[in-house]
């Protein structure tokens, strides 16, 4: 990638990581490229922001040891 196309990648997500802040979307740098890429790549954007509000409406999924000995107690 030549230093030009690599300033503008950096301010254009500069700029929508802004825009994430403003918008209050819990977003890091990293994922919000991560969708960015995505989107270039073709995926829905909508179906990106939904399955995003999904995994954040979760909560973290507990351990696997903890899991797996509460459903060997049910047995």
């Amino acid at each position: 990638m030549d230093p030009e196309t690599a300033r503008t990648a950096r301010e254009s997500l500069d700029l929508a990581f802004h825009m994430s802040n403003i918008l209050d979307t819990g977003l890091d740098r990293h994922t919000l490229s991560v969708l960015i890429a995505l989107c270039d790549l073709g995926l829905n954007p909508e179906a990106l922001a939904a399955v995003v509000k999904e995994l954040q409406r979760e909560p973290p999924p507990s351990t696997p040891l903890s899991s797996s000995s509460s459903q060997g107690s049910n047995n």
